[in-house]
């Protein structure tokens, strides 16, 4: 079928918007008409190969929509229900079979390859080949592809355009907090970066009875923002010393702390700001080569940790709809970092999270 699809042809340069063939599903494959798609920074550091992957692709990553046609043997949707589309797995290595798919040991082979496990794509133009299957679905287009393994099934009711970034960003930093550090009430976190993902985990803070909630940012909107969403107390690095208005702020710095803007000097800031025991969780690297440089002594001789998160620890079929719950009881108000763009402003929308102008964007496909 012709499909209306955004191709990023070249490194750092806008995506196209063009007319392109997609296959019909294959055996386990969905075919979903999107209503609408996030746009996340990892889609943007694909289209400017801080990832290498493939090209020319059709990114996308953050979809909900409808179900339009299924694949033999698919069992978990049907035609006409709403989904969200989520990252891939494999289903069958060692962290899939212990139901923690966000570490699959080919987690890169299924989300950034750009090609099916059998290395086709099912995306075409005149005969050239388009790089598809990006975290499963490439959803910078009217319709994708996905797979049982990533797709969410969600009520009818729940608002459908709003629900894609709950499938990248917004379950990354949420989940950050509720299953990977697993923070309590009462305990005290400072987080690092108060974009989506870092504001969502500041939602999520609340959410779980978090009693000291600093956000740290250098841009005076989102510290706002952060105030609104659940923030006890904001901190601009440009004004202040980040680790030392911790410090004064807690008496012997925080339980936990969360990094999401994957800068090294960032990340050290992070893991000093941690009390004793404290634990401190990365969820972003500015390249695949970045290092971070810490103190052994302060890291080893108080107990604390750190470590790597990849979306959220979050099983998205049992997180997603936790999520919506949430959001419907105004508990967990993302919509509040929400921008919405029609699809021909696809490219406006990536510049103005590039800018800093909209927190989390959201392209109508129509």
């Amino acid at each position: 079928m012709k499909i209306n699809a955004a191709v990023t042809r070249a490194k750092a340069s806008p995506m196209s918007l063009e007319i392109i063939d997609l296959a019909d599903p294959r055996d386990g494959e969905i075919l979903v008409r999107v209503v609408a798609t996030g746009v996340c920074h990892t889609d943007i550091a694909m289209r400017d190969q801080t990832y290498p992957v493939p090209q020319p692709i059709v990114l996308g990553h953050e979809g909900s929509g409808i179900v339009e046609k299924v694949g033999r043997g698919v069992t978990k949707v049907v035609v006409g229900d709403h989904v969200v589309m989520s990252y891939n797995s494999c289903g069958h290595c060692h962290s899939c079979n212990e139901h923690a798919p966000n570490y699959c040991h080919d987690f890169f082979g299924h989300n950034f390859a750009g090609v099916r496990g059998d290395g086709t794509s099912p995306l075409s133009k005149d005969g050239e080949v388009i790089h598809g299957n990006f975290f499963g679905q490439s959803s910078f287009a009217n319709f994708a592809l996905c797979h049982e393994r990533n797709i969410v099934k969600v009520a009818k009711d729940a608002p459908l355009e709003l629900l894609g970034p709950l499938a990248c960003g917004i379950q990354t930093g949420a989940g950050a907090v509720i299953n990977a550090l697993k923070v309590g009430p009462g305990r005290t976190i400072a987080v690092f970066g108060a974009g989506s993902v870092g504001l969502s985990a500041v939602m999520a803070a609340r959410v779980v009875g978090a009693t000291t909630i600093i956000a740290v940012d250098v841009v005076p909107d989102r510290l706002t923002m952060a105030m609104e969403v659940g923030a006890t107390h904001v901190i601009n690095p440009k004004t202040a010393d980040a680790v030392a208005e911790i410090m004064k702020i807690t008496g012997t710095g925080v339980d936990f702390a969360f990094e999401s803007t994957g800068l090294p000097a960032v990340i050290r800031n992070a893991m000093e700001s941690l009390a004793p025991r404290g634990a401190c969780g990365i969820v972003g690297a500015s390249s695949l080569d970045t290092e971070i440089t810490l103190n052994a002594m302060h890291l080893m001789t108080a107990g604390r940790s750190i470590r790597g998160i990849v979306e959220g620890d979050s099983a998205p079929d049992v997180f997603i709809p936790q999520l919506i719950e949430l959001y419907r009881q105004g508990r967990f108000p993302f919509d509040k970092l929400v921008s919405f763009y029609p699809y021909d402003k696809l490219n406006q929308a990536i510049e103005d999270a590039e800018a800093g102008r909209a927190i989390k964007p959201i392209v109508r496909m129509g």
